[in-house]
């Protein structure tokens, strides 16, 4: 099953909701904590605007828990069945970046090239 873009941030509105909320953060509290307007804040979770990949980390940074969190349909976040298995496939691209990082490192120490 294919989600739509609508759906996707419908999804991300909600879960910054409800992050939000279980922090007892106002809208005016976590756009001063991201550095965010808090009409950015009430057009996301309006989902009225989409977000960049820097302010997503900002907000998920805010919210204390991890990007792809903000992410997760209802069901993935409650559904252990579902959870393990995305944990798993987050942990494997974690360790694969973590290499070609390591790889690219090193190559700059070896080259002394760090452009």
């Amino acid at each position: 099953m294919r989600s739509s873009p609508e759906s996707i941030r419908t999804v991300f509105a909600n879960n910054v909701k409800k992050y939000r909320n279980i922090l007892r953060y106002s809208q005016e509290t976590l756009a001063e904590k991201t550095k965010l307007s808090v009409q950015t804040i009430k057009d996301i979770e309006g989902c009225r605007r989409w977000v960049s990949d820097s302010s997503l980390t900002k907000i998920a940074k805010a919210l204390n828990i991890p990007e792809f969190q903000l992410l997760l349909p209802e069901k993935y976040d409650n559904d252990r069945k579902y959870r393990k298995p995305a944990l798993k496939s987050l942990i494997a691209l974690k360790m694969k970046l973590k290499s070609v990082m390591d790889d690219q490192f090193e190559e700059a120490i070896n080259t002394g090239d760090f452009s």
